[in-house]
């Protein structure tokens, strides 16, 4: 299964969720990779506590090869490294990508994340993409290559506003380039139950026929502390019920 996280708009838990839900798959058994698109590399940090600016081997290795005819390429197995977690593995992002990104566009790039992304689903059981908040070159690969989308929302005027545009981009990915993709659901993050708008912009969204789905992620401290630590949550605090609420959203996502 290859699946990205993906929503214009920043701050909305693109890299929270990515890596919570990998860290379940992988601890569940699953071989699982995580490739992190986005050029502020808080995936490759959260899941490394390495600085992407001082990472080696990443996705703009990968990129740059894209752009040239040599026979000294590095095979993408060698930009893959494993996490301190068994099963679990990534493919860091570069604070340098953006730099590609004009030549990549120009030559019409597009498809190469794809035939890679598809070469490592023989490969891997799971693959999650982290995406940069914006519809650019990355994350339309991302959208092009991936069969699943979820969209994470996080409770927000702002992000209610945006989502329709939001959809009507991905439907337009899906038309022209990647019929297979679904978006797999709208997730719910950040939510505080006692709060009064929260609930009303989810229940509009259920109310307009969007596909929320049914398991809501709870705003926690817990969540700040597992980014500080580089520490997923099933593996900071196991117990905890955001963790039990991540766990049963992966869950949902795999019947």
């Amino acid at each position: 299964m290859i699946r990205v996280v993906f929503n214009q708009k920043g701050g909305v838990g693109k890299s929270s969720i990515t890596c919570n839900l990998a860290a379940i798959s992988a601890q569940q058994g699953l071989k699982t990779l995580v490739i992190d698109l986005d050029p502020q590399g808080n995936s490759s940090h959260y899941l490394t506590g390495e600085s992407v600016q001082e990472m080696h081997d990443t996705l703009f290795d990968f990129f740059e090869q894209c752009l040239t005819i040599s026979s000294q390429r590095k095979p993408v197995e060698q930009l893959i490294r494993q996490t301190p977690w068994e099963n679990l593995y990534l493919l860091p992002a570069h604070g340098e990508l953006e730099s590609l990104e004009a030549k990549l566009e120009s030559r019409y790039k597009i498809y190469k994340l794809k035939e890679m992304l598809q070469e490592q689903a023989g490969v891997y059981d799971q693959i999650f993409i982290d995406t940069p908040p914006a519809l650019n070159f990355f994350s339309r690969s991302a959208l092009i290559g991936a069969g699943r989308c979820l969209i994470p929302f996080d409770c927000d005027a702002f992000s209610r506003q945006a989502l329709g545009q939001l959809l009507s981009n991905i439907d337009e990915m899906r038309m022209d380039h990647n019929p297979e993709l679904q978006v797999e659901g709208i997730v719910v993050n950040q939510m505080q139950p006692q709060a009064k708008l929260p609930q009303q912009l989810v229940n509009e969204l259920v109310d307009a026929g969007h596909p929320v789905l049914p398991v809501y992620l709870m705003s926690s401290v817990k969540m700040r502390e597992s980014h500080q630590l580089s520490k997923p949550l099933i593996y900071h605090v196991p117990r905890h019920k955001l963790t039990g609420q991540f766990v049963d959203l992966f869950q949902l996502l795999s019947e």
